[in-house]
């Protein structure tokens, strides 16, 4: 069984709320940084490897066999609170939880850093300076630092898609086209209803002929 990749829940978050706490106790800011940094390199290193994925989720190894392979790993190469924080969640059972936790943490840093990450969806490939170009309207327009990322979505005709949180701004061609033909739908559907109406009065209107 995999580590489950879900949205954060009311679990993950009191776990990234503890760690985060540890860390400005810690060392500020810095610390915050620094164990996200290290947390999202083993996320990506269990992403990438099944073995490694398969020994964090797994329901069979002992605890105590487990938190000796995690020391065995990590100690000396991440700091302190990253290794406590895995040894917490190994005997809670809950590294399969990770990931959660993990985005949890990473939002809640990206809060306290005055920053929010916006995905820049675009029918093709776009240049470094037209990213930092829109990073820059955003930072202005949201009063944040702004962390861009740009996804390429070949299923849209042109414009522009923009998903922060859990808000996204539509401006694509194909969504434009989409409107205006609704739009038109429904001014056509309102035309006919006008135009039988006229004709509904002009008959009543005129006079019958023998």
């Amino acid at each position: 069984m995999p580590l489950l990749e879900t949205p954060p829940d009311a679990l993950s978050e009191i776990y990234a709320t503890s760690l985060y706490e540890v860390c400005q106790k810690s060392g500020g800011n810095a610390a915050v940084q620094e164990t996200l940094d290290e947390l999202e390199a083993i996320l990506d290193m269990a992403r990438k490897d099944a073995a490694f994925n398969e020994f964090l989720a797994s329901q069979v190894l002992p605890e105590s066999s487990r938190a000796a392979s995690l020391r065995t790993i990590f100690e000396g190469k991440v700091s302190t609170r990253t290794l406590t924080f895995l040894l917490v969640l190994n005997e809670k059972d809950r590294l399969g939880r990770l990931p959660s936790m993990i985005q949890a943490f990473h939002d809640k840093a990206q809060e306290a850093f005055g920053r929010i990450e916006v995905d820049v969806h675009t029918a093709g490939p776009i240049s470094s300076a037209d990213l930092d170009a829109i990073r820059e309207r955003l930072a202005s327009a949201l009063d944040k630092e702004v962390v861009a990322h740009h996804r390429s979505d070949p299923a849209m005709i042109g414009g522009l898609k923009l998903r922060f949180g859990d808000r996204l701004v539509d401006g694509s061609i194909a969504t434009r086209l989409r409107r205006f033909r609704d739009q038109l739908g429904e001014d056509g559907a309102a035309r006919i209803r006008a135009r039988v109406g006229e004709m509904i009065d002009a008959s009543a209107e005129t006079p019958e002929r023998d």
